[in-house]
C-alpha cells in the first residue's frame, strides 16, 4: 500500500453477464458496508449491455460502475463503437483501457490507448490503464523496459478533470492461476512509482497502482500488502460476490 492513497478494488467481468442475472452485483452492492467503503473504493467494470441497469442498481450505493473499453471520439460515424459520453449516460464512472486482451485481440497500440484514456479523463472520469509483459518478454528480462514503454506511450501527459489509475497485469498471470513472486510485484510497482514521480513530480505519488493477475481471496492479503500496490484489478474472481467481497475484506 501507498500511504495516503485510498485503495481501489476493481472487477473486470470481461464478456460475461446478462441483464437477467444481476444477483452477484446486487450482493456486492448490499454487502459493501459503510465501514469497508470508507476504507476502499469498489469498481465493477461490466459489458456495455449491462451498464444502464447496473447504473440504476448502484446509483444510491458506494459501488462504482465502469466500462471495459471506449472510442476516443465523443460521437460520430463510428459504427459499433461506444463513446465515453454514452458510458457516462448509463451512470458509469470509469473505463478500462489497454487491457492485454484488447491489445492482443484487436491490435490496439499504445498511441490508441493513450487517445482513449485522454477522452475518458477529459470527461472527468477514471481511466484504468493496463500495462504488462508477456511470458516471452519476462523470460528475456525485458519486463521493466516493456512497462516503461507502455507507460510512456499509453499514459496521457495530464489527468485533465479525471483520474489516472495504472493496473499492472503480467499477461502470463491473467487467468492462469500463476502469480509473480512478492519480490517481482514489488520491483514492478516500485519501478512504476519511480517513473511516475520522475514524469509527473509529486503528483506521481497520488496515482493508484493496481495489481492484476490471478488475484483471489487466498493470496489477496499478501499481494495487497506489498509496497506501492494500491488495490487490484480482478478478472474471474470478480464474477462471484463471495470471492470478490473476500478480496475486499483484506482491507477490513
Amino acid at each position: 500500500m501507498t500511504p495516503g492513497i485510498k485503495p481501489l478494488v476493481a472487477g473486470n467481468w470481461k464478456m460475461n453477464g446478462l441483464n437477467s442475472a444481476m444477483d452477484e452485483l446486487e450482493v456486492m452492492r448490499d454487502q459493501f458496508k459503510p465501514g469497508l467503503s470508507a476504507k476502499i473504493d469498489m469498481l465493477i467494470c461490466l459489458p456495455f449491455t449491462m451498464l444502464a441497469k447496473a447504473g440504476e442498481l448502484t446509483s444510491r450505493s458506494a459501488v462504482k460502475i465502469g466500462a471495459q473499453n471506449c472510442h476516443k471520439e465523443i460521437k460520430g460515424a463510428h459504427t459499433g463503437d461506444i463513446s465515453i459520453e454514452m458510458i457516462a449516460d448509463c451512470g458509469a464512472e470509469a473505463v478500462i483501457v489497454g487491457h492485454s486482451e484488447r491489445r492482443t485481440d484487436h491490435g490496439e497500440s499504445n498511441a490508441q490507448i493513450c487517445e482513449k484514456a485522454q477522452s475518458v479523463l477529459h470527461w472527468g472520469h477514471m481511466a484504468v490503464i493496463c500495462i504488462g509483459e508477456s511470458d516471452e518478454q519476462r523470460k528475456q528480462g525485458a519486463t521493466l523496459d516493456v512497462l516503461k514503454k507502455q507507460m510512456t506511450e499509453s499514459v496521457p501527459g495530464s489527468a485533465d478533470n479525471g483520474e489516472i489509475v495504472i493496473a499492472y497485469e503480467p499477461i502470463w498471470a491473467i487467468g492462469t492461476g500463476l502469480t509473480p513472486t512478492v519480490s517481482d510485484v514489488e520491483e514492478a510497482h516500485q519501478f512504476m512509482r519511480s517513473y511516475l514521480i520522475e514524469r509527473f513530480g509529486e503528483a506521481g505519488n497520488a496515482i493508484r497502482l493496481l495489481y492484476g493477475g490471478s488475484v483471489k481471496p487466498s493470496n489477496a492479503a499478501e499481494l495487497m500488502g506489498i509496497n506501492n500496490v494500491d488495490g487490484a484489478l480482478i478478472g474471474g474472481a470478480s464474477l462471484k460476490a463471495d470471492d470478490f467481497l473476500g478480496i475486499c475484506a483484506t482491507y477490513q
